[in-house]
């Protein structure tokens, strides 16, 4: 297929006005007249993911979180991001990225979380000014209410990859039901989230203030910022792979390692 019709299936459901003023998503490298074969699926663009594309014949990255953020001065390989900008275009590997244009979608990263934890009837949880259907984070109701230690080991276990763990707070009500859930950072929406009855906020990238805050208000967990967005590369995977071949990337994980305390 051609890029651009690559291009056109995923902005069907996660089009780029969807996307934060700050974001860049988008088509990072590549031609959008260049024709692709299979697609290397992502949460995050680094050198190793880059590296196994070239290794296994990619010709296009798609990720979650993209390659370039603001603007490159010079490319000259002094950092990890111009040497994977080189090597794509060295070895004609297109790079395209959806990340809150995919976030900003009601089945994108958090609907998605959603979804593997049984929520129902979910809806965005702060929705966008500009587009009604769209907006970030979701809240809904578990199936049956569950006890709040019941709750954390559930989102555990559906979440759980190698070397993560989970941080959480206690809420002020015994049991949870109304679930509201963000991938990725997503602490700046706990008042929200409070404000529409949730028993339970489920997000990334907490600061121990805000931990602090919401103690006794509402039930946190608190993940790593990479395992909350990793289903994404479903997203991508089921979209894309009725056209063209995909692979989910083995390169791609977490930077961030935990090493447990022995007492």
């Amino acid at each position: 297929m051609i890029l651009q019709d690559i291009i056109n299936i995923i902005e069907s459901v996660a089009p780029l006005s969807y996307q934060e003023a700050w974001d860049n998503s988008g088509l990072q490298v590549g031609d959008r007249n260049a024709e692709v074969h299979e697609a290397l699926l992502t949460v995050d663009v680094t050198e190793s993911v880059v590296n196994e594309a070239i290794s296994i014949g990619c010709d296009l990255i798609i990720s979650h979180h993209p390659l370039i953020f603001r603007g490159l001065k010079q490319l000259t390989g002094a950092t990890p991001q111009e040497r994977c900008v080189m090597q794509a275009l060295r070895h004609n590997i297109a790079i395209y990225s959806a990340h809150t244009s995919m976030d900003s979608y009601l089945h994108g990263v958090s609907g998605r979380m959603a979804e593997k934890l049984g929520i129902r009837d979910y809806r965005i949880l702060i929705p966008s000014v500009s587009h009604a259907e769209a907006g970030l984070g979701v809240i809904g109701d578990l199936p049956q209410p569950m006890d709040n230690e019941e709750f954390v080991a559930f989102v555990a276990r559906v979440f759980a990859t190698p070397n993560t763990s989970l941080r959480w707070v206690e809420g002020s009500r015994k049991q949870v039901r109304k679930v509201a859930i963000c991938g990725g950072a997503g602490a700046e929406f706990v008042e929200q989230a409070i404000a529409q009855g949730a028993d339970a906020f489920v997000s990334a990238d907490f600061k121990y203030h805000e931990l602090q805050n919401a103690y006794q208000r509402i039930t946190v967990v608190d993940m790593d910022h990479w395992v909350s967005e990793h289903f994404t590369r479903e997203i991508f995977e089921q979209l894309l792979s009725p056209y063209i071949s995909t692979r989910i990337a083995r390169a791609d994980e977490s930077p961030i390692k935990y090493h447990a305390f022995n007492l």
